[in-house]
């Protein structure tokens, strides 16, 4: 295997016939390029739906209230429901085997100063379960907690934006922030993995926000999340369930969808995962028929070679070559040749996600790539499909005859 006149003879073999050996690297490059492309835009996909949910939870459930478009029980159509405290902890105690987080939401936009600097952002009253769900991570300071609930407490978590848009380069933390008129302690400023938006966000204890803004119990909004060990059939009979224990709550038709309405994430990644799941087997099936290809392209070019060398094989035998060492040099030269055309075919490929990588964005394909683990298993099988393409048609050559041989037209 490693005699320096094998490889010597092997390398003179390649170089004399260039034309032969470019059509097999070619052909082997080519496939595996092909199956790197495919896999790639496959993923880039996959993660285009990750991200789109990375800023929630993933087992999240949100509840909104609208007004009934039917009548029912002889209370009028155009009805506006209107949760308050008492629908969440009816929620919270009717479910409580299958809610692992629960927190209302109230919705605001104020105006926020600090010195000289002003502007307008969103504010949402929520309990401490919130930032579970809005998958929010702290970069300093706290979120709400139980305590901020319970005393009304005058305090907010502010986004990472907020805290560049009105603090400059002074910290926000421990500080009062003006939100129309009134001042709030800045208990903590938070990132999120979403988009600017989410850090342009100012949270409020739920109970101080209720008592400033009306002084009443009514919430805008319901989110939870469901118990991480239900799989989506049972979450999804779950946000059923609860559809219809609310809209017998509040006297609602059950064929009303505008008075109470449900967004399960549970259908969306079940969606997402049917999805993914069908183009993973769409790709896969394309990419192993390349590969295929391939393997039959290598196949007949290898079974051409050997038919090409069969008088030099008889020369070979007639100088004494054992038949062992006739099919060592047709199988190294097999492998050598689709193992470096392969890596080229690699290197291509992911040259090309990459440079294709920000103009793919706009058909909802981010960050393309593929396991280079993927690519040379790939590459291993034509290898291995090579050097059987060759070994089988060099053993047969390796057993003729000399004289046989050298008759060969």
């Amino acid at each position: 295997m490693f005699d320096i006149d094998l490889w010597r003879e092997i390398f003179q073999s390649i170089n004399k016939n260039r034309t032969r050996s470019l059509l097999s690297g070619f052909t082997v490059a080519f496939a595996i390029l092909l199956f790197a492309i495919l896999f790639g835009l496959a993923n880039g996909l996959q993660n285009t739906f990750s991200e789109a949910f990375n800023d929630d939870a993933n087992n999240a459930i949100f509840i909104y209230a609208g007004r009934t478009a039917k009548a029912n029980k002889g209370l009028q159509a155009g009805r506006r429901i209107q949760f308050k405290n008492e629908d969440l902890d009816y929620v919270k105690d009717e479910f409580s085997d299958k809610v692992q987080y629960i927190t209302a939401r109230i919705y605001r936009n104020v105006t926020a100063t600090f010195r000289n600097e002003k502007n307008t952002y969103n504010v949402r009253a929520v309990h401490p379960d919130h930032q579970y769900l809005e998958m929010t991570l702290m970069k300093e300071g706290r979120y709400v907690n139980q305590n901020d609930i319970e005393n009304h407490t005058k305090v907010v978590v502010i986004g990472r934006l907020v805290e560049e848009d009105l603090f400059l380069k002074t910290t926000a933390l421990g500080k009062y922030i003006n939100l129309d008129g009134i001042q709030y302690k800045v208990v903590g400023i938070f990132t999120d993995e979403g988009n600017d938006n989410e850090e342009r966000i100012i949270y409020m204890p739920i109970t101080t926000a209720q008592r400033i803004y009306g002084n009443n119990d009514y919430i805008d909004q319901i989110n939870l999340t469901y118990n991480p060990d239900m799989d989506y059939d049972q979450a999804i009979g779950f946000g059923r369930s609860l559809t219809d224990k609310l809209k017998n709550r509040f006297d609602v038709a059950a064929s009303d969808q505008r008075a109470i309405r449900i967004q399960n994430m549970a259908e969306a990644n079940k969606n997402v995962g049917q999805m993914t799941g069908a183009l993973g087997i769409i790709i896969l099936i394309i990419g192993f028929g390349t590969l295929i290809a391939g393997v039959v392209g290598i196949s007949n070019i290898m079974i051409f070679i050997v038919k090409e060398r069969t008088k030099e094989i008889g020369i070979r035998k007639a100088l004494g070559a054992t038949p062992r060492s006739i099919v060592s040099i047709i199988l190294i030269e097999s492998i050598l040749i689709t193992a470096i055309a392969g890596y080229f075919g690699l290197l291509i490929g992911m040259g090309v996600l990459e440079w294709a990588g920000p103009m793919l964005e706009t058909y909802f394909i981010k960050d393309p790539s593929v396991k280079p683990s993927l690519i040379i298993g790939a590459t291993i099988t034509l290898i291995f499909a090579g050097a059987i393409a060759g070994y089988l048609p060099a053993k047969k050559a390796s057993k003729i005859k000399p004289i046989v041989a050298l008759r060969d037209d």
